[in-house]
């Protein structure tokens, strides 16, 4: 079963409140909104100007009987060409600057606030729909605010000129031209709301064609070896008809379109040709002035027709605009509090870094963390803890063992303020957590993940990440102190290598070496693993095993370890089930009472000695 790409949500009803304050990100550009304002105004003045010379034209050639001198008319032709072609200039610099400002501005402050944002947040959401909001949502409400609205401003402007003309002209041939208007801007709001739904399902079917041959080649041995490209072939051709179909529908719309607008053009001609004509054989009318209104009947339709897309454009993207102001006003769940943040401005304020006190004017050292009645519930109303209470010293190492969901990463995850508790409460020297700074607190930690993560880089620049200050030497002696500096050297540039994507040009076991010289060279008052050395091999394990010491000299760690070997030296192990201290005691300790611990590692034992003899 595939997932269907979401899409905007086609809204009948303008948002005016939500389009003014996405409008309000151009604000700040008021020397482009300027110009591209009056650009708009001009290039619709000037476009509805051809007609007049025009007539001017005319007229004085009907009224010379014969040759007449046209040098002023052809100047003014000129310079009108000049003009529109400096003010469309204008415009399309004006615009697209516009457009560029305002969604790098947008991306910008919707990726601050996601950085800004707690765990907790990200556990309903997938990257895609984040990955979506900072791209094509972005790029809909620049274009639309920068390119669209001005164009309304443009098309709405030249209707109003060309109707003031054609009634100042002759008010009752304007009024019979005029009246083909309302038809014209039916026809043109219908068919773009049906031009739009059928190009967006064109467009969405197409996303899934191509998303399913990449994942049929992915795929192929798969496939071929459970016999499935009969079903996966009847799959495909079932996503090409829905294409086929969508994009017949939208050919079909376009094809009826055209013509009923071009007919209500001719219509609007026909009237003026019909009343006009009969005006010039009356002499109550020149013939300028009926080319004129010829002209202008023609006319209507780029306006109408330009109006009528931008507003069904506006409509189609008015979901972006909620969901991009929706994260904006995402208030973040974990963040300082007004106390703590007039704390940290008040010691800004002092000036002297060398009080030996963190930016909040607390205590910059970690003496101890303390659970105290803890109890955790994720969103969805699961228990996870439940009046967990647990003291942990500077330079002691806590290993967390158990089943899986028992509670041992919510725990970490606790420690390190990536969620808070819901009843109960972390202190940190006897102090709450949520009374000091969360970014100083968490810049104090190193954590190394089950998956470690490397961005794409030198190796030096993954290990420099936590610190960007280190030095080279700094970087290097990290690495050693992790036992990863010997197979760097041997890569083929050294510490300069590129990583790859992801660290993909590393083994697992290298990128997770890499992981832990980053933590520890960003000196971490609280150390954080998290299934660590689950997924690498037992010779990678032995080097870091035996860097750990350094690791976890001074610091307040927490281990979560799958392989019982890891946590051996631990100074207390504590088995965790479903958010309860089951046992807690030295390796020795806990072996010596043979119940819950001594039941996972001699089981686990058991399990490597059979997989050693096979």
């Amino acid at each position: 079963m595939k997932n269907e790409p979401e899409e905007d949500v086609f809204s009948e009803r303008l948002d005016l409140k939500l389009w003014g304050r996405v409008f309000r990100h151009a604000f700040p550009y008021k020397r482009l909104l300027i110009p591209l304002a009056i650009s708009a105004v001009a290039i619709a003045v000037v476009d509805a100007s051809f007609a007049l010379v025009t007539r001017w034209a005319v007229d004085d050639v009907v009224a010379a009987s014969g040759s007449v001198a046209l040098g002023p008319q052809i100047a003014t032709y000129i310079f009108l060409t000049f003009a529109l072609g400096i003010g469309v200039w204008i415009f399309i610099n004006a615009a697209g600057g516009l457009a560029n400002n305002m969604s790098h501005d947008i991306r910008r402050e919707c990726f601050k606030r996601i950085q800004e944002l707690e765990f907790a947040y990200f556990d309903h959401r997938p990257t895609g729909w984040l990955i979506s909001r900072l791209t094509s949502d972005c790029d809909k409400l620049s274009r639309i605010i920068a390119w669209g609205s001005l164009d309304l401003v443009w098309a709405f402007c030249l209707v109003i000129i060309i109707s003031i003309i054609l009634l100042a002209l002759n008010p009752l041939l304007g009024l019979m031209v005029l009246s083909v208007l309302p038809p014209l801007i039916f026809v043109s709001s219908y068919f773009q709301k049906k031009l739009l739904l059928s190009s967006r399902d064109t467009r969405k079917y197409n996303s899934l064609i191509t998303a399913s041959f990449a994942e049929a080649l992915q795929g192929l041995r798969t496939s071929k070896a459970l016999v499935r490209e009969e079903a996966n072939l009847r799959e495909f051709e079932g996503l090409s008809t829905k294409m086929y179909q969508s994009s017949m529908q939208n050919a079909l719309q376009s094809a009826i379109y055209i013509p009923i607008v071009l007919t209500i053009g001719s219509i609007a001609a026909g009237i003026a040709l019909w009343r006009g004509g009969a005006g010039v054989q009356a002499e109550t009318l020149s013939l300028g002035t009926l080319v004129a209104f010829i002209f202008y009947a023609g006319q209507f339709f780029n306006p109408i027709n330009q109006i009528a897309q931008v507003l069904v454009q506006m409509q189609g993207a008015q979901a972006a605009g909620e969901r991009v102001l929706s994260l904006l006003d995402t208030v973040p769940g974990i963040a300082d509090s007004e106390a703590v943040q007039a704390r940290i401005a008040k010691h800004q304020q002092a000036g002297d870094d060398s009080d030996g006190l963190a930016p909040d004017g607390g205590r910059q050292d970690f003496e101890t963390l303390e659970f105290r009645d803890v109890g955790f519930s994720y969103t969805d109303g699961e228990t996870v803890l439940e009046g967990f209470n647990l003291v942990v010293k500077a330079g002691e190492t806590i290993a967390l063992v158990g089943a899986s969901g028992g509670g041992k990463s919510t725990i970490v995850n606790l420690a390190a303020r990536f969620y808070e508790p819901t009843q109960g409460a972390i202190l940190l020297n006897g102090e709450d957590l949520r009374d000091r700074s969360l970014d100083w607190y968490q810049s104090n930690l190193g954590v190394v993940l089950q998956g470690p993560h490397l961005f794409s880089g030198s190796v030096r620049e993954n290990i420099r990440y936590g610190r960007l200050e280190a030095t080279d030497a700094e970087v290097a002696e990290a690495a050693a102190r992790v036992n990863a500096h010997q197979f760097i050297t041997e890569l083929e540039e050294g510490y300069d290598t590129d990583v790859g994507e992801g660290g993909n040009r590393l083994s697992t076991g290298q990128k997770q070496l890499v992981s832990f010289a980053r933590a520890l060279l960003a000196n971490p008052k609280l150390f954080i693993m998290d299934e660590a050395t689950s997924s690498i091999d037992t010779e990678t394990e032995k080097l870091i095993q035996d860097g750990l010491q350094s690791i976890f000299e001074g610091r307040i760690s927490f281990v979560i370890a799958h392989r019982l070997s890891t946590i051996r030296t631990a100074d207390r192990i504590l088995v965790i089930e479903k958010g309860k201290i089951l046992e807690s005691g030295t390796h020795s300790e806990l072996i010596a009472r043979k119940e819950h611990y001594y039941a996972l590692y001699t089981q686990q034992f058991s399990q490597e000695q059979v997989g050693m003899s096979v």
